[in-house]
């Protein structure tokens, strides 16, 4: 009863301070703007189904994976961690496909609790509150937290593992580079991205190294750790390049010497990188020459606050050439490949504004930049505005069809155009003990169904699936949730 009594009167005294208080609020924004009308608009489309599938198995103890999904570009394979990760939120649904969602949901709200008391922490309250406002405010944020897929807890991950590593330098905490290292291989196995933060992170070593040169030799063990806790945790990955003759390594390769979105990187790229980069975190695309000056003196902040402010000046490293990293990849940007340095930029933005702006005679100007900082991304909140496209319903539609229509076991489902996104309806099959042919199996069907997402004519159609089917007749068509569904036959 004392205990209880003891974190009532904490809560109480931590609540009557008003910079808490707003935290509170912007917090209670940013949890409703990541949940509202979240099963109606969650994207569930070919990966979404293909993630379920293999969560459902983890979850029932028939497979444990040791790889991940594969990148979009090169097909390299990511680590596992996601999968387990997120496989609990599964269950805990009774199977429903929103369970994964939620899950990425409550870890994007969970980090804006982080946020705020780690970069008080860093910081101070004022920059800490502005920081929160941006990340739970920011469009591109909001979005990656309201369905799931492994890139989108990027934000929180490379964040939590610059503040561990930071406290670990400070400290010369053992534990703490542990975390770091464990992180940092999260990071990764979440998205390849997050390679460009391990120039930053061996700098940052290599100077700790410098400045502590009478101990070296006892400074290497924290160091000496943190590569053991990131090589345990990326076992999985390792094994399984061992096992199948260095796969994914020589996919890895031969994406960056064979690419022709891969290349050396100079300033137009890192400049186009960065407009790219401001695009996405503020939804607008700025006049070239503030774009510029903003970066410029981004760079000349970190030379000139290395000494004073040392945990602003690595911010702004790991910020800056973990942009430097991203912009070797000439190919077209998309959100997700700067999901390592959003949060690193925010925090930056808001310490300046702070810096500049937090005062009395010009805090208008403040209160201005967060109105207009929200009026700038609510166009991109989709779920305000626009009628949900309830995507799990109507896969679970389409597979219930395809359930009534089963007339034998050995059974094959695929999709057109896109061979893979018939995923979502296999799911559904599988959870209903009603599972068809494995994906790219060579064991023949007698059936098949091909749920056509665009017009198509399903005989002759080239795709393996069909090919290989061989079909001769069509003995079933159901319109169904804005597809049409095909029962062929040999």
């Amino acid at each position: 009863m004392n205990l209880v009594y003891h974190i009532f009167t904490k809560l109480k005294t931590w609540s009557q301070d008003p910079f808490n208080r707003i935290f509170i609020l912007i917090l209670l924004f940013g949890i409703l703007l990541r949940f509202y009308q979240l099963e109606g608009f969650v994207t569930f489309l070919g990966d979404q189904g293909r993630d379920a599938i293999i969560l459902k198995r983890i979850v029932t103890f028939e497979h444990f994976p040791a790889i991940g999904a594969p990148s979009s570009v090169g097909q390299v394979f990511l680590g596992p961690f996601y999968y387990y990760f997120i496989a609990p939120w599964l269950f805990f649904s009774g199977f429903n496909p929103i369970g994964p969602a939620i899950g990425v949901a409550f870890f994007s709200s969970i980090f804006l609790v982080i946020a705020y008391v780690a970069i008080t922490e860093l910081f101070n309250k004022k920059v800490a509150l502005v920081s929160v406002f941006l990340l739970a405010f920011s469009e591109v944020l909001i979005n990656f937290s309201r369905f799931s897929w492994n890139p989108n807890l990027l934000p929180l991950a490379s964040f939590l593992l610059f503040y561990v590593l930071v406290k670990g330098l400070k400290d010369h905490d053992v534990k703490k580079f542990v975390i770091s290292g464990a992180l940092f291989s999260i990071s990764i196995q979440l998205h390849y991205v997050s390679l460009a933060l391990t120039m930053p992170i061996v700098l940052v070593l290599i100077h700790y190294l410098y400045v502590n040169r009478k101990r070296t030799s006892k400074n290497l063990i924290p160091i000496f750790a943190m590569g053991v806790s990131f090589f345990i945790l990326s076992l999985p990955l390792l094994v399984f390049d061992l096992r199948h003759s260095f796969l994914n390594s020589k996919n890895f390769i031969t994406l960056f010497t064979d690419s022709k979105s891969i290349a050396g990187s100079g300033f137009q790229e890192i400049f186009n990188t960065f407009t790219a980069l401001n695009v996405f975190a503020f939804r607008q695309n700025f006049h070239a020459f503030f774009s510029l000056l903003l970066l410029i003196l981004l760079i000349l902040s970190m030379i000139f606050t290395w000494k004073q402010k040392r945990q602003l000046s690595l911010l702004i490293l790991f910020f800056l050439i973990g942009l430097l990293i991203t912009s070797f990849y000439t190919g077209r940007k998309i959100p997700h490949y700067f999901g390592a340095l959003y949060s690193y930029y925010y925090i930056i933005i808001a310490y300046f504004v702070t810096q500049i702006f937090w005062n009395k005679k010009l805090g208008i100007f403040l209160v201005m930049f967060l109105i207009g900082f929200i009026f700038m991304n609510i166009q991109g909140y989709s779920f305000l505005f626009n009628h949900p496209n309830n995507q799990i319903q109507k896969a679970q539609e389409v597979a219930r069809l395809i359930d009534q229509n089963i007339s034998i076991n050995r059974y094959q489902v695929t999709s057109l155009p896109h061979q893979y996104s018939d995923s979502t309806y296999r799911y559904f099959l599988e959870i209903w003990k009603k599972r068809p042919i494995e994906k790219d199996s060579l064991e023949k069907a007698e059936e098949l169904f091909v749920v056509c997402e665009d017009e198509c004519t399903p005989i002759g159609d080239p795709q393996w699936d069909i090919a290989y089917f061989a079909p001769r007749e069509i003995i079933g068509t159901w319109d169904v949730a804005n597809v049409k569904l095909y029962k062929l036959i040999r």
